[in-house]
């Protein structure tokens, strides 16, 4: 049996215990049986290792918990921001590592980390750290276009950052002025590690679809509540993703993979702004085109 999951309202940064131990890593996963280990693996140097599932029908669990992960399961998807704050208050370390299911730590990063966390309470040293993420498309790492220089906050103190509320696309707040209220140490920055994260973001032509929709139908849903959309406004916001991913931002240097990504990010961003202009009832429903909780989407 899983240990309860913390409520939506409960998951806010927590005081830090002086037994706490240095470091934790939380993936949320869902049906990532393939991938799992590989995650779990590469961060076994860290204190502990927290993943929150959100319903697995394949062997994701029991993998994580044979690579020495405690798991805890959650019966609801209430989106990504939500869940990584819930996986966030599970945790019980001075320093946290976000990561998602299908990305690997690389030898580079980890010794960066271990560095960052051993001198992390010296005074003026940052609270949060960037880390830099090398995705790959069916097979291969992608160097141009839109994913070109991705870089992500993924380690920071427990008590001085949370995720935010976004159902997609969420980022971690930093408390970077501050200490929340809480009587600590105030003030801090946000430094960047060596090393990268690799993501292992797309492995066909038919999953890039499939998570493309997905998001989309997400995305509308942000535009739909802000009273954005509408077909002007879908093909004006296309042609600009297209030309910046593709010509821009060199995305043709990756040859045919570029221009796929181009074409799924323009798809994308045309029906997230189309059906941003529809009411929610009569967006498509997406079925077994969902994807699992527990990646983070590509921006």
């Amino acid at each position: 049996m899983s240990d309860p999951v913390p409520s939506l309202s409960s998951a806010l940064p927590e005081p830090i215990d002086a037994d706490a131990p240095g470091l934790s890593v939380i993936v949320i996963a869902k049906n990532e049986a393939r991938r799992i280990e590989a995650c779990l693996r590469a961060c076994a140097f860290a204190d502990e290792r927290i993943v929150l599932d959100s319903g697995s029908t394949d062997d994701t669990r029991a993998l994580a918990r044979a690579c020495g992960a405690r798991v805890h399961t959650s019966d609801d998807w209430p989106g990504f921001g939500p869940q990584k704050n819930r996986a966030l208050a599970l945790s019980r370390g001075r320093w946290v590592l976000s990561i998602d299911a299908d990305e690997v730590v690389s030898p580079e990063l980890r010794a960066a980390i271990l560095a960052a966390v051993a001198r992390g309470d010296e005074a003026r040293q940052p609270v949060a750290w960037w880390v830099r993420r090398a995705s790959s498309f069916c097979g291969r790492v992608v160097r141009f276009g839109d994913w070109r220089n991705d870089r992500v906050v993924r380690l920071f103190r427990r008590d001085r950052a949370r995720f935010s509320d976004d159902v997609v696309h969420e980022r971690v707040v930093v408390d970077v002025g501050g200490d929340g209220g809480r009587g600590g140490r105030g003030g801090g920055t946000i430094g960047t590690l060596d090393g990268v994260l690799w993501h292992d973001s797309v492995e066909s032509i038919a999953v890039g679809r499939r998570k493309m929709r997905h998001y989309a139908r997400l995305g509308a849903a942000k535009l739909r509540a802000r009273g954005k959309g509408g077909f002007a406004s879908a093909c004006g916001h296309a042609w600009w993703t297209f030309t910046r991913g593709y010509l821009v931002r060199l995305g043709f240097l990756d040859g045919w993979r570029g221009l796929v990504i181009a074409w799924l990010n323009t798809q994308g961003t045309f029906l997230r702004y189309r059906w941003a202009a529809m009411p929610a009832s009569r967006t498509p429903d997406l079925g077994e085109e969902a994807i699992d909780g527990g990646r983070d989407p590509q921006p």
